[in-house]
């Protein structure tokens, strides 16, 4: 990792650059990528107008990418071809401007973990409240909202330019259940289950369904354990949810369950075949 970018940020000086690409250049040298709009107008002393066409300017040369009104990320000359650095380089100070809580999420945070099939296509982030999709370069930044986000147990990980929150392993897995349409079709969720299992913790994945009171995405979630050959990672999840004398969840939301062979264990109708993916 490049030390200069993952290390502390020297201060940059705040007056005096005759241009935005002097600024630009400034920040970059001292390991930032991050660019607010009231930055650049305290540091070039110049009015919004001419702070927004010269923002068009560097847009279009691709040295900088706008994911938010307001917020400008530095493209490295690397990243020229993509139109932008990856979410990660500028997805915890994003949320700090926008002032909520957040962690990456769902299979974004499974691929950290070593457990994706295929790179994700887009950046998934959950938080508190809806946000539309940000779109920078190639980029595309997905938000999900959840309720009593700051419970979910995350871990810091390390990023080129700093830091950001992560989902658990454990609070990973419920979140692919509990956002289905965002995880992909049952057969991509077992797959990724497959792999993600091994970085998991029984006891832990149960405290993580009690205290978010997931109890159908527990229920999915412990049926398809075990279909992926990790029932011992299931365990302590099944005490969870028989106490919890549950009523039969589809498998598939969204699908009808009329005739489904019924998983008493789990408590599931099992109205779709899954299979992991090669």
């Amino acid at each position: 990792m490049n030390a200069k970018r993952a290390g502390s940020r020297p201060l940059v000086r705040t007056d005096g650059y005759a241009t935005l690409s002097a600024l630009v250049d400034a920040y970059q040298a001292s390991g930032r990528y991050v660019l607010l709009r009231r930055e650049a107008l305290t540091s070039l002393g110049a009015s919004a107008e001419a702070v927004k066409k010269a923002v068009q300017r560097l847009e279009s040369k691709r040295r900088l990418a706008v994911p938010r009104r307001g917020f400008f990320a530095i493209v490295p000359v690397e990243y020229r071809d993509a139109g932008a650095p990856p979410a990660s380089w500028y997805i915890d100070p994003l949320m700090k401007f926008h002032g909520r809580p957040y962690y990456v999420g769902l299979l974004s945070a499974a691929a950290i973990h070593g457990a994706a099939h295929e790179q994700p296509q887009e950046f998934q982030v959950v938080t508190l409240g809806q946000l539309r999709p940000a779109v920078s370069g190639r980029a595309r930044i997905r938000f999900f909202t959840k309720r009593g986000v700051e419970r979910t147990p995350t871990m810091e990980m390390r990023t080129e330019t700093g830091a950001m929150r992560v989902s658990t392993p454990e609070a990973t897995a419920l979140d692919l259940l509990r956002y289905p349409l965002g995880a992909g079709h049952l057969g991509n969720i077992a797959t990724v289950l497959s792999e993600l299992a091994e970085k998991m913790d029984p006891e832990r994945l149960a405290d993580v369904a009690r205290s978010e009171g997931e109890l159908s995405a527990a229920q999915r979630l412990g049926y398809l354990l075990e279909q992926v050959g990790a029932p011992q990672v299931a365990g302590s999840l099944e005490s969870f949810v028989s106490k919890q004398h549950p009523r039969y969840v589809r498998l598939r939301p969204d699908r009808s369950a009329k005739g489904a062979p019924k998983n008493a264990r789990w408590h599931v109708l099992v109205n779709e075949e899954v299979e992991t993916e090669a």
